[in-house]
């Protein structure tokens, strides 16, 4: 019975931990570019330089 104290209070941290990456994610704008992404395959990467 021990060991499922500590496994839940072991995933209760973890997904505390998740919660608090995604926030700050999502305020430092990591997630704001909705556009870019879809359209990036359509731009050449082989450029060359005159």
């Amino acid at each position: 019975m021990e060991i499922m104290i500590i496994l839940i209070s072991a995933s209760l941290l973890l997904a505390l931990f998740f919660l608090y990456m995604f926030i700050k994610a999502t305020r430092k704008g990591q997630f704001r570019d909705t556009y870019t992404p879809s359209v990036r395959i359509l731009f050449d990467d082989n450029e060359t330089k005159k």
